[in-house]
């Protein structure tokens, strides 16, 4: 066996030195695609050093000042999350009327949002949690970001369960507090069941998320302190952002100081959050799909449901991360060192499968619908989902949507069965936009067009979006993006210590490694 660490080795072909440098290899692109069982391919490119890892992720929160595509994304995401809070307003102040919703469709866009955005939020839980638990490496360039999207998914996700029962004023009725009229929640209720799950993912996910910036916000409290000091010992005036984050990261880090019993606590309480979060991945869509599987309606009342809705919401997770990082990677300086095509690589396969799952899913769908003999299941899958209506009179008015769900979530991801395509990041960002698009579809063909044809034809309603309806979800995606932008702003977007610590560096004065020994032996034991 070569007594060559694999990061190293990976590291000096990167650099043109040593054996590794000979040409015998496939080109590996920007160096993460190394596919030699030999050499492990590096999560961190460009044999950066510990500081050179601290300057670069402490630097995108530092900068003075924003760079002019920040300020106008952030423009552009604030107005719509305001016209989202002006709709919002009118609604209340209206009512519910100014949404598209019928008699026979009463479920419309206001929950296809809520189960789409929680969709989105589990990428983060899954990838932080569940990888952390494998102890998958890989996961240090996404996993922050992705703690962030869950946090502001779900927050988007929120919105629209309280301003979906009308009288927004009431909503406090939906919990279990007891008043003076004597009513009480419906326990029985999936709808209860997830104001009960989404709030404790909500709630564990920010404990997780907050937990693993600890460490990084001490690093910037004494970044800003020392600039301070410098400052003031040069007789210059104090940067007022500098005092800023002092104070503000010195309050939020809760006194952490590096030592080792405060690294020990930390990872002690980061592997029970984790624990803790990985059930919440299966179990919250699990119980937001029994609001659609525990009813009786044709279309929803299927057991496929659940397995269905964690797999799609993964699907749409990574989608979504891809979406979002993919943009930064180009924009942000030293980035690529940092999000490797092995990351993309990594995502586009996760991708792949969860997009046969979800496909699996459609599919059996219509199996069920014909198995179990009940015509109105078939009815709904055959004539109000996928038969187009210049194929027969019959067909589905809806069918558009069933034909971009399908051709967005089963099709599109087929493309990452070749390699080039799925380490092309023009190609892997355009897949996640058509992913993200159509898992929006998913949402809307389940509810509506399970709605629209019911029991009795003189029942049967179309449904069409409002203004109202339209600008409330846009502005919904303008909060997520004005939070995440500002996130990507003010605090770092990895994690410093698990970064640095994939690093060849990170292992190289180990003396219980068998695979470092030359390395003592060859600088002296130093």
């Amino acid at each position: 066996m070569s007594t060559i660490h694999p990061d190293q080795a990976a590291a000096e072909q990167l650099m043109g030195k040593g054996a590794a440098a000979g040409g015998s290899l496939p080109d590996p692109g920007d160096g993460s695609l190394i596919e030699d069982p030999g050499v492990r391919a590096p999560l961190v490119l460009n044999n950066r050093g510990f500081g050179e890892i601290t300057e670069i992720v402490c630097g995108y929160a530092e900068k003075p000042y924003p760079d002019k595509l920040m300020l106008m994304l952030l423009g552009l995401s604030a107005t719509l999350a305001g016209v989202c809070g002006l709709m919002i307003l009118y609604l209340i102040i209206t009512g519910v009327g100014v949404w598209g919703l019928t008699n026979q469709v009463d479920w419309a866009w206001d929950i296809t949002n809520f189960v789409f955005w929680i969709g989105i939020g589990h990428a983060g839980t899954l990838i932080s949690a569940i990888l952390c638990l494998f102890k998958q490496k890989w996961r240090t360039a996404v996993n922050r970001s992705a703690e962030a999207m869950t946090i502001f998914a779900v927050i988007c996700a929120g919105l629209f369960p309280a301003i979906h029962v009308g009288r927004i004023w009431f909503i406090w009725m939906v919990f279990p507090i007891p008043n003076a009229n004597g009513i009480w929640p419906n326990f029985r209720s999936p709808l209860l069941w997830d104001v009960f799950a989404v709030s404790t993912y909500f709630t564990v996910s920010a404990l997780f998320w907050y937990m693993g910036l600890i460490p990084d916000m001490a690093t910037l409290r004494d970044r800003a302190h020392k600039r301070m000091l410098q400052a003031k010992r040069a007789g210059e005036k104090v940067f007022l952002p500098d005092m800023i984050r002092a104070y503000t990261f010195g309050a939020l880090a809760g006194g952490w100081r590096f030592s080792s019993r405060h690294w020990h606590r930390y990872e002690v309480a980061y592997l029970i959050l984790a624990g803790i979060s990985t059930p919440l991945v299966l179990s919250v869509h699990s119980i937001v799909s029994f609001d659609f599987a525990t009813s009786v309606m044709p279309g929803w009342h299927t057991t496929i449901f659940p397995p269905y809705f964690v797999a799609g919401a993964i699907f749409g997770g990574f989608a979504m991360v891809l979406f979002l990082l993919i943009p930064a990677r180009e924009i942000y300086p030293n980035m690529k060192d940092i999000l490797t095509l092995r990351h993309l690589e990594n995502m586009s396969k996760i991708i792949l499968v969860t997009g046969m799952m979800v496909g699996f899913a459609y599919t059996m769908e219509f199996f069920i619908a014909w198995y179990s003999g009940n015509k109105y299941e078939a009815f709904i899958f055959v004539n109000a989902r996928a038969l187009p209506t210049w194929l027969s009179a019959d067909g589905a008015p809806y069918w558009w949507a069933y034909w971009i769900m399908i051709s967005c979530n089963v099709l599109s991801p087929q493309v990452f069965w070749k390699r080039s395509m799925r380490t092309n990041p023009l190609v892997i960002w355009i897949v996640a936009l058509l992913v993200t698009i159509g898992m929006w579809f998913e949402r809307f063909v389940i509810i509506v067009t399970s709605l629209h044809r019911a029991f009795l034809p003189g029942e049967w309603h179309m449904f069409h979006p409002t203004p109202v309806d339209i600008l409330t979800f846009v502005g919904s995606c303008g909060i997520f993006l004005t939070l995440f932008l500002l996130f990507m702003r003010f605090l770092p977007m990895f994690a410093m210590a698990e970064l640095k610590a994939v690093t060849p560096q990170a292992h190289r004065h180990d003396k219980n490694d068998p695979l470092h020994a030359h390395d003592e032996h060859e600088e002296g034991g130093h």
